[in-house]
């Protein structure tokens, strides 16, 4: 099977950037910074962390997004205290993507389901209403603010183990500024740990609405976000099956050490899966 070569980009925080700056305007390549995730930098001066950022990415016209705030926020919160706090901070996020002139902001799954992995899906009723309606209730004003600047969610699969609940989600929140973001090792953890689907079923269901993707690896033990091809993923089916898609999503090397990232573009060129 011939496969069209799938533009790859990467993760970064801001300090890593010059290392990898060649690459990335060569490419005019996909570029997700990482530091918005943290209260460190929304709550300081994040204005000027931009318009360094800014500067140090003049000349590069590729697509941009961030990764927005995750730690200890929930986006399915009940509490009115705790909805208005991830509230507070994913609109700091894409306030701070507007910034930077990001086009993305990933936040993550609010799924950890004890149980069957098929029962939420199969079994509607079983308080997947009430969980969908307080993930609509917490991100309406965020999902506001994206559309009004231009910003897409995307939505990473964490604890999930079925794509299903977590398309249903993107489906019912009904924006063309939410979308699905697919985490390729967490997908594979749990389909070597827990019977879930392999990582290319993952991009086959989402279909579409898969607009983003983290490529990393791993040996299903722990969520490694090792260079490609030091773990156990079958990457010719994923990247198969990603290049067959109507769109492409954007690709992101998300890597536990910065300095891997040309190893990891080197395994995919080599195989002639990635430009």
């Amino acid at each position: 099977m011939n496969i069209s070569p799938l533009r790859l980009g990467a993760a970064l925080r801001t300090e890593h950037l010059p290392m990898h700056l060649t690459w990335l305007l060569d490419g005019q390549r996909d570029l997700e910074i990482q530091e918005a995730i943290g209260w460190d930098v929304l709550d300081g001066d994040w204005q000027a962390h931009a318009r360094r950022l800014r500067t140090l990415l003049e000349g590069h016209t590729g697509r941009r997004g961030v990764h927005g705030p995750f730690i200890d926020l929930t986006i399915s919160a009940r509490d009115p205290l705790i909805r208005a706090a991830v509230q507070t901070r994913l609109r700091q996020g894409l306030d701070f993507a507007a910034a930077v002139g990001g086009t993305h902001m990933v936040i993550h799954s609010p799924f950890s389901f004890m149980g069957n992995a098929y029962l939420p899906t199969s079994a509607p009723d079983f308080g997947r209403a009430d969980f969908i309606e307080n993930v609509r209730e917490t991100l309406a004003p965020v999902i506001a603010q994206a559309e009004q600047q231009g910003c897409t969610l995307v939505i990473e699969n964490i604890r999930d183990r079925l794509p299903g609940l977590l398309l249903a989600l993107v489906r019912a929140l009904d924006s063309d500024a939410v979308r699905m973001s697919l985490d390729t090792g967490h997908a594979y953890l749990h389909h070597i740990t827990q019977g879930a689907p392999p990582v290319d079923y993952w991009v086959r269901e989402a279909g579409p609405l898969l607009a983003h993707v983290h490529l990393q690896d791993n040996d299903a033990y722990t969520d490694r976000h090792w260079t490609p091809g030091d773990g156990n993923i079958p990457w010719r089916s994923v990247m198969q099956t990603l290049a067959a898609l109507p769109e492409q999503p954007r690709l992101i090397l998300e890597l536990a050490d910065s300095t891997e990232i040309p190893r990891a573009a080197a395994f995919f060129v080599e195989a002639g899966w990635a430009v």
